[in-house]
């Protein structure tokens, strides 16, 4: 009975939350507080009562409650220009810190819900005897070194293929899932993005850039050809990178020292970060290519192969006239078969602007506070995520990206994780030389629009 009132009552307020939040998405203005809404969409988390999940209610609330003084302080700023022609120094220095401080806030819930939301590494426990026999060894490789090759035909049992790399092996199935693991809870793209596991070299698949169409035939009239089915090839290459996390070797000797976790970790960030930055700025030369750096067009001119745009109204920042009527534009200049499920990507900087932005009529605000806590906010209902990758506001910058990245951008993980011990190069340590492959493209080019911080 207790467990049938508990999902009743979790149910029923999932429920509430989301007319509200369909309600807020289509009048621009929320029908309960922010400061209780948002610690009372923490109220079905609270059921283990665990510290962590008092600990997200608390931030939740937090922020509720600053975001009605960012509000209270942007209107105050909002009706000293309009009055005066400028805001006072102290106003905007307040809008700033409390923009400030919700940002920190952010970070900080998404903390707390990544670690309560962070599974076990998948296979943990469940590993064969051969993977056992292998996961010792290895083990007994990283802290005392010895012929790699030693290692090579328990490779081949545990894992069923051998490293590619001279002098390298494979870490064991739990370390190279924990990295994956560690990598999927840093990169935002990664979270948002299709990630596929692949064997090979690179990643193909065939598109369809247009479809047939259908024409009218009277009768007895002769039908005719129709229109052309178009399709690409899109290949995505698994390119390598490396991350060298380094250990004392006293420390190597210490049995305490956890030393997979640490280097597993320490390799998982330097990968998340690399890969992060790539997944939106970099130019497909061995590395990923990113979401802002294809050929990008005005909208109005978009034509497959390329990425579509909306400009902001003003260079390096929003309009000074109704700049939510461009917000409005960026998110219809996406089909609406690809908006359910679509996110904003952006830097944090831009969201404390995106904070400041009132609709047409100057009564309510675009952003709202997600009450789940599982995005930085949401901005007409469209949740916005935070990837400090992505430029920041400037003269022509592409400062915000929104679109379906599920349907639109592919990650591919080339599996196997290498790992070559070097305790020779740096006296009195000893380097892990960890190498991954990775790759990622654009897809699905209707599924992911910019906006650009220019007039036009």
């Amino acid at each position: 009975m207790f467990n049938y009132l508990i999902t009743s009552r979790f149910w029923t307020f999932i429920f509430v939350a989301a007319v509200m939040l369909f309600a807020s998405a289509v009048t621009g203005a929320p029908f309960i507080s922010p400061e209780i809404l948002a610690p009372a969409a923490a109220l079905p988390f609270l059921i283990g009562d665990t510290a962590g999940n008092k600990e997200l209610m608390d931030l939740l609330q937090k922020q509720g409650e600053a975001f009605e003084e960012l509000k209270k302080s942007n209107d105050a700023r909002i009706e000293a220009i309009e009055k005066k022609g400028f805001a006072p120094a102290d106003i905007v220095e307040k809008v700033e810190k409390i923009n400030l401080d919700m940002s920190q806030l952010g970070k900080d819930i998404a903390e707390v819900a990544r670690k309560s939301n962070r599974p076990s590494a998948p296979g943990a426990g469940i590993l064969t005897p051969e993977q056992e026999e292998y996961k010792s060894a290895m083990r007994q490789f990283m802290r005392k070194g010895g012929d790699p090759s030693a290692l090579s035909a328990l490779e081949r049992k545990a894992l069923g293929r051998g490293s590619d790399v001279t002098g390298g092996v494979l870490v064991h199935a739990e370390m190279e899932q924990e990295i994956d693991r560690v990598a999927s809870t840093i990169s935002a793209m990664r979270m948002v993005a299709d990630v596929r596991v692949i064997g090979s070299a690179s990643h193909k698949k065939r598109v369809k850039t247009r479809g047939t169409a259908a024409r009218w035939v009277g009768e007895g009239e002769a039908g005719g050809e129709s229109q052309e089915v178009n399709y690409a090839m899109i290949e995505i290459n698994a390119e390598e990178m490396e991350a060298e996390p380094w250990v004392y070797n006293d420390t190597l000797e210490d049995a305490d020292y956890n030393l997979e976790s640490d280097v597993s970790d320490e390799a998982g960030v330097a990968f998340a970060e690399a890969e992060g930055d790539a997944f939106v700025n970099g130019d497909g030369v061995k590395k990923p290519r990113g979401i802002t750096k294809y050929t990008v067009v005005a909208n109005a001119s978009y034509a497959w192969g390329k990425v579509g745009y909306i400009a902001s109204g003003a260079s390096g920042d929003f309009a000074a006239s109704n700049p939510s009527d461009k917000i409005v534009d960026l998110i219809h200049s996406l089909k609406q078969t690809y908006r359910m499920g679509a996110n904003m990507l952006t830097a944090d900087t831009t969201l404390a602007k995106l904070r400041q932005i009132k609709d047409g009529s100057g009564q309510f605000y675009l952003f709202q506070l997600d009450p789940t806590g599982q995005s930085a906010g949401l901005i007409l209902g469209v949740p916005v995520i935070i990837d400090d990758n992505m430029p920041s506001m400037a003269a022509n910058s592409y400062s915000i990206a929104y679109g379906n990245f599920k349907r639109g951008y592919r990650i591919v993980d080339r599996r196997g994780i290498t790992l070559i011990r070097d305790n020779l190069t740096a006296k009195g340590t000893t380097k892990f030389n960890f190498r991954k492959r990775v790759g990622g493209g654009i897809i699905n080019f209707e599924a992911i629009k910019l906006m650009k911080f220019a007039s036009s």
